[in-house]
């Protein structure tokens, strides 16, 4: 599994941040993640207006890391 892990910060405060992810399905690869990485967090801004990525990367999970 990989996961795009990203940190968001207000535009009204930058000081105010937080890590977010979205998981991937098996199927795609790191270097999928990394090619189409900001596409998605282009996607992800639009719909949380408001907020700015400031950080991104992808990695693989280890499935014993993902909480239920």
């Amino acid at each position: 599994m990989i996961e795009l892990l990203f940190v968001t910060c207000l535009a009204a405060a930058p000081e105010e941040c937080r890590d977010r992810s979205l998981l991937y399905t098996a199927d795609v690869g790191v270097m999928t993640c990394l090619m189409q990485g900001q596409a998605e967090l282009a996607k992800w801004i639009d719909t949380h207006p408001g907020e700015m990525v400031t950080h991104w990367k992808c990695r693989q999970v280890d499935t014993r890391e993902v909480k239920a």
